[in-house]
């Protein structure tokens, strides 16, 4: 049901995408002497693929309008060779959000060959790559996205006359060796690897019954045995096995190993960046709309939005926009909670090297030299798959900080087994919680 929902959803925005405008133009750029793929249609990562497998999603669904694509830290952007895109062309959107790295959200205009290329970036997302014929309907898209705020930077044209805005050149802004190229959607690698797999399958099927196969083309000359002896042999078999399993009690069960947590545990930078990064996604500026907190937990991020003069209609509009990819639940008329997934990150396997008390207190003492709270509390987690039993030492936190989570999770590099279970935001405190926990031996 999923798969068809979401087949049906790209289907659509693929018609629209894909279909050159009278205004919008799926074209090509043209610097220094190097031509770059403008007007892809972008897209974050969906959880759980990587970005080559979601792109043959999105490709599978555009009903072969994309055959190409790039990957760009955590988003694909989509291309057709109908539009005169090629293997190898690198992107200019992707290249460009690269060299201005230290602007997470940025709106730009450029001018090239009397053609306008518009850029806008929001917290590192790409919402708009296009590619325009006339000033005027460059002008109008810039004006669009203007109304919503908080921008970190403008670049334009400085004959626009936009405020804070400063003017660049593409020939001076694009690297002339570029890294984020187009690589072709094919399906023949999967068809490929299907048929590779069927045969591996055959061959194997053909090992595990050739020896019965020949035994039947082959058979072996029978012994006449009596009998008599023959069910006398098996009775007494049959009553031994009896009593054995009502002696003993066998019970035929496969016992899984026993997994302790803390043998794969995130990298707990990457987490704590990850939970930073989609918090900053969540907390967009929607008109008429507040949030009073962010909360981050291990599987995703979910934001509270309530209702001050906006309506629900404007909230999605914006959404669109700002919030791509997120999924909205509607509480009530005045409260709709926001949620987008936690892609998974690096894992590594860590335990404290001291025992709970230790790092109980090790845990105060770096507070107390910080001048602030912190609740601990040890708890002892028993795990068992029938057969074995392990008793985990844990060593719960809480604590309130002004700290952000990257700044936070570095305050506990010299604590092994060390794992973010929860991180919220207070908009109206403007203060982190933080709960944690640390597997101690």
């Amino acid at each position: 049901m999923l798969d068809t929902v979401i087949g049906a959803f790209f289907s659509f925005v693929f018609s629209k995408i894909f279909r050159i405008g009278d205004n919008t133009l799926s074209e090509l750029l043209r610097v220094n002497k190097k031509r770059f793929a403008a007007g892809l249609f972008w897209q974050p990562v969906a959880v759980g693929y990587s970005p080559r497998n979601y792109a043959h999603v999105l490709a599978r669904n555009s009903k072969g309008k994309a055959n190409l694509f790039v990957e760009y830290r955590n988003m694909v952007g989509m291309a057709s060779k109908h539009k005169g895109y090629v293997v190898g062309m690198p992107s200019a959107a992707a290249e460009i959000v690269d060299v201005l790295s230290e602007y997470s959200s940025f709106l730009a205009v450029f001018e090239v060959e009397k053609k306008y290329y518009l850029l806008a970036v929001r917290n590192s997302v790409i919402l708009a790559d296009k590619l325009f014929r006339t000033e005027a309907d460059a002008r109008a898209e810039f004006a669009k996205f203007t109304k919503i705020p908080d921008w970190t930077a403008f670049i334009a044209p400085n004959s626009w006359g936009i405020p804070r805005a400063v003017e660049r050149d593409l020939n001076t802004l694009l690297p002339r060796k570029t890294k984020y190229k187009l690589h072709a959607i094919s399906r023949w690698r999967s068809n490929l690897i299907s048929f590779v797999l069927l045969a591996v399958f055959f061959g194997l099927l053909y090992l595990f019954f050739r020896e019965p196969i020949d035994k039947i083309a082959h058979p072996k000359k029978q012994v006449e045995l009596d009998p008599e002896l023959v069910a006398e042999y098996h009775r007494q078999i049959e009553e031994k096995n009896k009593q054995l399993d009502a002696q003993f009690e066998i019970k035929k069960e496969d016992v899984k190993p026993l997994v302790l947590p803390y043998s794969s545990l995130p990298v707990p930078a990457e987490r704590a960046k990850q939970c930073y990064q989609a918090i900053g996604f969540l907390m967009q500026p929607i008109t008429g709309w507040v949030q009073s907190n962010v909360v981050c937990d291990e599987t995703k991020a979910t934001a509270e939005f309530n209702r001050k003069y906006g309506s629900l209609d404007g909230f999605y509009r914006m959404g669109e926009v700002l919030l791509p990819g997120a999924i909205v639940n509607e509480i009530n008329d005045d409260t709709l909670k926001v949620s987008v997934a936690l892609p998974e990150v690096a894992r590594l396997g860590s335990q404290d090297e001291n025992d709970a008390e230790t790092v109980e207190r090790n845990v105060v003492s770096l507070f107390q030299s910080m001048h602030s709270n912190v609740k601990t509390e040890i708890v002892v987690d028993t795990l068992t798959n029938g057969v074995d039993t392990a008793n985990l030492n844990i060593v719960e936190v809480a604590a309130s900080s002004k700290l952000t989570p990257m700044q936070f999770t570095k305050m506990f590099e010299g604590f092994g087994g060390f794992y973010i279970t929860r991180c919220v935001w207070n908009a109206i405190s403007r203060t982190w919680n933080y709960e944690v926990i640390i597997y101690a031996k």
